[in-house]
């Protein structure tokens, strides 16, 4: 069974700092590329950064860029996203996502972000 678990939400200023982490089980973790997505409240899925299966390549939304850094590790098959300098626009639940670029959709909980003052 494919278990991916987010967690390291919560209530941060503006200009604050989150790190969010995700377990994932139940798949072949090193083979597949890893994304965060998020919803923020009444909108649809965004995307937000993708890593590649060997932790080189990384992408990002082009508003996030230099704030966010994603990374993985693959021997203890987790997924991280380092926030910095957050905005009340990140505001929303983020999921970690395999193969995203396939079209899966989020199969976790989600862990919820929100930026407020």
């Amino acid at each position: 069974e494919v278990q991916l678990v987010e967690s390291g939400g919560g209530l941060v200023q503006p200009g604050g700092s989150l790190r969010l982490s995700c377990a994932a089980s139940g798949f072949t973790f090193s083979s597949s590329a890893m994304s965060w997505v998020r919803q923020a409240p009444g909108k649809g899925l965004e995307w937000v950064s993708s890593i590649h299966n060997d932790g080189v390549m990384t992408t990002y939304k082009d508003s996030v860029k230099g704030r966010f850094t994603i990374s993985r590790d693959n021997a203890k098959r987790t997924v991280s996203l380092q926030m910095n300098n957050l905005k009340p626009e990140d505001t929303g639940v983020y999921y970690c996502v395999r193969d995203w670029g396939l079209g899966r959709a989020p199969e976790g909980q989600g862990t919820q972000v929100t930026v407020s003052s």
